[in-house]
């Protein structure tokens, strides 16, 4: 009821007559379609806190970006915001509808493959979208290794907290360290493509929803909510016409950092949870990082580092290490700010040993798969598929990402209409979400 009272503040003319609930990243907002008096339906999305309403203003900026004729160039149909409502600090948005219906992951997988065609084709045109745009829109951008070394500081955050088992900080941290893998061509991302942004009609993909993340950075992120599918062949088939449709070849790691990005998003929901002080998310976080730790050592998980280095590692993944080796749970959090630096001893014996090195990426072997097809593999999709959503890494801007030493880590919807009821609370959606 109140949010078809909202759209019809924010669109003259528009008298509901009816209301269905409609997916969307329940952690952040209320949504619904809406049936007018004309017959002509509109989307409704309502902020849950102030974090949210700014990522609704960011699509809004966003969209505007897409002018005519970039959108006339794209295989599918984007939203367009017919009105909005401002209550307090928080914007509600109403959007013209757009055909089609979502669909589950598991739905998206049985659907015949033109369908994994079609997401190949149109996650390519996202991709290949110019720079300029972003850049046109002062949305982040980062370069390899500006995204490695932010993903390397949440990582130290995620650690403070004590209750990531020490086995996945150890993978992720490998994977992280493993500079050979992260050799990739920035480009346009979406940010917060999964199946619940994207529209089916007539068995293809007629449009796509969500575009609160826009970004320049690593296009494997738009590829980890498949790996909630549970099906390789599914995302092989994704990445076949993703490759035939772009204007250049994908590095052949993309999958293996999509599944990280998959697996990390666990990490980054705790973070989340214990920030806004939300029991009920931590909770789930642990149960579903617990999972993927059982799943990932009774059957190895999806393959995410190219060659598993020897980290050296941050003073607070090792000592989380450590937390959970001696089973201690009493040690305050430790600080992300790295200490003051004291000049070395001379006399001391461990300055004569080497120090850890990488294999330079021109070693790894051209025939190498960038996904294993062992039989024996399989990921860790009961946790993954649970997943709620990852969190973009933010706005270069707000510190992370100025100078610093070499080798320093940072520290820092076709859906049936009934009448105009209240729409309840929904659990965070099953499948890998990515947020800012």
């Amino acid at each position: 009821m109140e949010l078809a009272a909202i759209a019809s503040a924010a669109v003259p003319g528009l008298t509901p007559t009816g209301v269905a609930s409609a997916p969307d990243d329940a952690a952040d907002f209320h949504s619904a379609v809406l049936l007018d008096s004309a017959g002509k339906r509109w989307r409704v999305r309502s902020p849950r806190h102030a974090e949210a309403s700014v990522r609704l203003e960011t699509e809004l900026h966003v969209l505007r970006s897409f002018t005519p004729g970039v959108r006339a160039n794209l295989p599918f149909l984007m939203p367009h915001v017919a009105g909005t409502v401002r209550q307090d600090n928080l914007t509600t948005f109403v959007y013209s509808h757009l055909p089609g219906s979502t669909r589950t992951i598991e739905q998206l997988v049985a659907e015949p493959r033109l369908i994994a065609a079609e997401l190949g084709r149109i996650m390519s045109a996202i991709h290949d979208l110019p720079l300029e745009l972003v850049h046109a829109a002062d949305l982040p951008s980062y370069t390899p290794n500006e995204f490695r070394q932010r993903r390397l500081n949440e990582l130290d955050q995620a650690a403070t907290t004590g209750k990531i088992p020490s086995s996945l900080l150890l993978r992720w941290e490998n994977a992280l360290e493993d500079i050979a893998l992260w050799q990739f061509r920035p480009s346009v991302v979406h940010g917060d493509l999964h199946e619940d942004n994207l529209l089916i009609n007539n068995g293809r993909v007629a449009a796509v929803n969500g575009w609160t993340d826009l970004r320049i950075g690593d296009p494997a992120d738009d590829f980890a909510w498949l790996i909630a599918a549970n099906d390789q062949s599914f995302a092989d088939a994704v990445l076949e016409s993703y490759s035939v449709a772009g204007k250049g070849a994908p590095d052949r790691h993309l999958l293996r950092r999509a599944a990280l990005s998959a697996e990390f998003a666990l990490a980054q929901w705790l973070v989340r949870g214990i920030s806004t002080g939300d029991d009920d998310i931590v909770a789930e976080a642990e149960e579903m990082l617990a999972a993927l730790e059982s799943d990932i050592e009774e059957y190895g998980g999806q393959p995410i580092s190219v060659e598993p280095p020897v980290p050296t590692h941050s003073p607070d993944v090792a000592q989380a290490i450590d937390r959970s080796k001696d089973g201690s749970d009493k040690l305050p959090p430790v600080s992300i700010i790295d200490p003051e630096p004291t000049a070395p001893d001379p006399t001391d014996p461990d300055l004569q040993k080497p120090g850890t090195t990488h294999r330079d990426p021109s070693d790894a072997d051209p025939g190498e798969s960038a996904v294993s097809s062992d039989d024996t593999q399989r990921d860790a999709g009961a946790a993954i598929a649970k997943a709620p959503a990852s969190t973009d890494p933010g706005h270069p801007e707000d510190g992370g990402d100025e100078e610093r030493p070499a080798g320093e880590r940072p520290t820092d919807s076709d859906t049936q209409m009934i009448e105009v009821v209240a729409d309840p609370a929904n659990k965070p959606g099953a499948a890998i979400r990515t947020h800012p």
